[in-house]
């Protein structure tokens, strides 16, 4: 059994290799863009909520709400970043019961690549809510021998993220594994049912951790603090 999707090669012509990881991290962005599209495509006042938008709706203001128990900070603009990260994740997840789809989050390949959306975003959020001198003025507190150290935490973050999903992600797939070569007439459907929700669980830590770690870069105070949701 491939533990991870790198691994599968699905076409190769040259030096490049097409694997399942770019194919099936393609098929979730389709998916997602189609189910948006089928979602808003009669967005009108005059036309009343169907039973999708009105998940959809309710999705949304899970997420908000939840980012709103964490910062007061750009709510809005963080639920753009951190809803992305939770959809993607979860409906890479809720594919893995299809038979043959590898979840592109199996790579590390990916969940290095999402863990870098974060580590830009961090920042990028912090310019926009202190300014750059204040942003930079948090790596030499409380003392500028502190720089290396404080460096070195920004790092781990990339670190710690990718690991963490990626190592659930993996995990969960030898359990799989283990079983399926133990009682592979029984544990299939349990075992499906296991990954949803640890994929939906792994989507919602990721979306989570990356809330606080945005929060925390925008918890610096300002003389004139711009209205809740003007950033």
């Amino acid at each position: 059994m491939d533990l991870t999707p790198d691994t599968i090669v699905l076409w190769e012509y040259g030096g490049f290799r097409l694997n399942a990881t770019i194919v099936n991290t393609w098929i979730v962005m389709a998916v997602l863009t189609l189910a948006s599209w089928l979602v808003t495509r009669r967005l009108r006042p005059d036309v009343p909520p169907g039973r999708w938008r009105t998940l959809a709706e309710t999705i949304v203001l899970m997420i908000e709400e939840q980012i709103r128990s964490i910062t007061p900070h750009a709510v809005h603009q963080i639920l753009y970043l951190a809803g992305s990260l939770f959809l993607f994740i979860a409906t890479a997840g809720l594919l893995g019961v299809v038979p043959g789809f590898r979840s592109p989050t199996g790579s590390l390949s990916t969940t290095l690549a999402l863990t870098l959306v974060v580590l830009f975003a961090v920042p990028a959020f912090s310019i926009s809510h202190g300014g750059f001198r204040v942003y930079l003025r948090n790596f030499i507190q409380p003392s500028i021998l502190l720089l290396p150290l404080n460096l070195l935490g920004e790092a781990s973050k990339v670190i710690s993220l990718s690991i963490r999903l990626y190592g659930n992600v993996m995990s969960s797939a030898v359990i799989v594994a283990i079983l399926l070569s133990i009682a592979p007439f029984f544990f299939p459907v349990i075992m499906d049912l296991f990954g949803l929700l640890i994929g939906m669980i792994q989507a919602y830590i990721f979306a989570v951790l990356a809330t606080v770690y945005i929060s925390a870069a925008m918890s610096q105070p300002r003389a004139n603090p711009p209205p809740e949701d003007s950033l």
